[in-house]
């Protein structure tokens, strides 16, 4: 792969193999994931989904979901400054609503599970924006994504051939 510059030429190094096809070995796994990706997401605000799905995959480092979920939220309208911004969204809040920092605050701490249990003050804030229902939805779409990202860190899944429309996980 190479990137041209105005006048030079950059060598990128080369794309590393995925460890496994996991999703061709496991193809009853890999449809009951996406279906149950498709029933976690069901009836929340898409932009929020989409905010959720970067920031858990920034955090569980998987580039092949950072890919996907970054350039889907592109095509639905987002910002790339807000993108840019999500992994610095304690210090950029004011590009996002309360609503919306609540997601982003409940995905963070369902996220890193080693830093102890999700606390009451992160979860109060998730209640005060989201009804019930909704705020199950919420933690199901989190879970979800947590579990998509692990599959795709564990196989090394390669980043950089998704183009939104493309089947999603």
């Amino acid at each position: 792969m190479t990137t041209h510059t105005h006048t030079s030429t950059t060598t990128h190094a080369p794309e590393h193999p995925a460890r496994l096809p996991w999703a061709k070995l496991s193809p009853e796994v890999y449809k009951a994931m996406v279906r149950l990706d498709a029933a976690a997401s069901k009836g929340l605000d898409p932009v929020i989904v989409e905010l959720v799905k970067i920031r858990a995959s920034q955090l569980n480092r998987c580039a092949l979901c950072l890919d996907m979920h970054s350039k889907d939220a592109l095509a639905a309208g987002e910002s790339v400054e807000r993108i840019i911004q999500l992994d610095a969204w304690e210090e950029s809040q004011h590009f996002y609503t309360e609503r919306e920092l609540a997601a982003i605050a409940l995905t963070e701490a369902v996220t890193v599970l080693t830093d102890g249990f999700v606390p009451d003050e992160v979860y109060a804030k998730a209640a005060e924006h989201f009804e019930e229902a909704e705020l199950a939805q919420l933690i199901a779409a989190i879970t979800v994504i947590n579990a998509w990202n692990r599959f795709g860190v564990t196989t090394r899944q390669v980043p950089g051939h998704y183009t939104p429309g493309d089947i999603k996980h």
